[in-house]
């Protein structure tokens, strides 16, 4: 008999494979702008650090989907790049630009002046935020943590911020490759110290968030990427709670994914579940993979896209939707209608329960 009351939650289940009553869903910045009670809360904190960093606030905004929305499990209100803000760096935020770090990694100094921050001290509010949330929600839907992979994150400490053509990142991995892989390690070492904390605090799932990972080429990626992911899967101590790697363009590297040690594999759009389900369904959980631009058609066409991608799953795992939670192939856009997130939520449930 598991303790925790989330364990034969729809979500949990099917991370492990296991039959449900309909396919699980949840959203990709489902805690986001497109909600005007999140609008409203923003301006009241007056910025997105203002809400990151008090546990009271990042709870109350992980909350508010949930009350809107039947979903089957919360995701933490959080940032990735807290852990490189932790490490020093200084995020901020410039409006209309997104988060920029006043302190970039551009030399072998600056990485060797890296650490594993202290999660007890510069990273406690968001196991704080974890801990509250876990007390605030309904105690049978599971809360996921999550962090950035070791490359993602890289690409925002060394370019400074977004980027077009990651340039710098890609340069220094070229013609410094030991370097390279010298800040990966660190970061990786603090990715894994990061959702070790967030589990102890009562994260029941989480997710690594790869979303730079496809502007790499495939032997790129396999030098850069994989192995971090791999090692996270591996090292990380984390019982029976479920481990989902998520990456935009990872369509190419499903198997290895599969292979790595994780329960679930989140994927883009680009690949159809179907696809997916028969190279790698047997052996992890998958994750996705609506596109969020569907969310732009009307509610009748979002309930259409929602049953297309439902059967493509059904159709590349032998007739069963087992193994299957329902996401978006990437996160939601502010100006997206929240009633046609209501149609998507219940189409999942409705269509899959048949």
């Amino acid at each position: 008999m598991h303790n925790d009351p989330a364990f034969n939650s729809r979500f949990l289940r099917a991370l492990r494979r296991e039959p449900v009553d309909c396919t699980p869903v949840w959203l990709m910045r489902q805690a986001g702008r497109y909600l005007p009670e999140y609008r409203a809360t923003r301006a009241a904190a007056g910025s997105f650090l203002g809400m990151a960093k008090y546990p009271e606030i990042a709870c109350e905004v992980t909350l508010q989907p949930l009350r809107r929305f039947p979903l089957d499990a919360a995701i933490l209100f959080s940032d990735i790049l807290t852990v490189p803000d932790a490490m020093g760096l200084g995020l901020y935020f410039v409006d209309g630009e997104g988060p920029k770090f006043e302190r970039p990694v551009r030399s072998a100094a600056d990485i060797d002046k890296l650490a594993v921050p202290d999660m007890g001290s510069s990273l406690r509010y968001v196991m704080d935020a974890v801990s509250l949330i876990r007390r605030e929600l309904d105690a049978a839907i599971p809360l996921i943590g999550f962090s950035g992979s070791p490359w993602t994150l890289a690409c925002y400490m060394v370019e400074g911020g977004g980027s077009k053509d990651f340039g710098r990142i890609k340069a220094l991995a070229l013609n410094e490759p030991a370097l390279m892989h010298k800040l990966l390690n660190v970061v990786t070492d603090a990715v894994i110290a990061y959702l070790s904390a967030q589990h102890a605090a009562g994260a029941q799932a989480l997710q690594v968030f790869d979303t730079w990972g496809g502007t790499l080429s495939p032997a790129m990626y396999r030098a850069f990427s994989l192995p971090y992911l791999t090692r996270i899967a591996r090292e990380l101590q984390r019982g029976d709670t479920p481990l989902i790697l998520f990456g935009k363009g990872n369509a190419a590297h499903l198997e290895a994914l599969a292979a790595s040690g994780a329960q679930g594999v989140g994927m883009d759009w680009t690949v159809t579940l179907e696809d997916a389900a028969r190279r790698i369904g047997g052996s992890v959980a998958l994750q996705g993979n609506l596109d969020p631009a569907m969310l732009y058609g009307s509610p009748d066409a979002v309930r259409a896209q929602v049953r297309a991608v439902l059967d493509s799953y059904r159709d590349g795992n032998g007739g069963s939707r087992e193994g299957h939670v329902f996401n978006l192939g990437h996160g939601m856009s502010p100006d997206m209608n929240p009633e046609h997130v209501a149609a998507l939520v219940d189409e999942v449930h409705c269509y899959s329960a048949r």
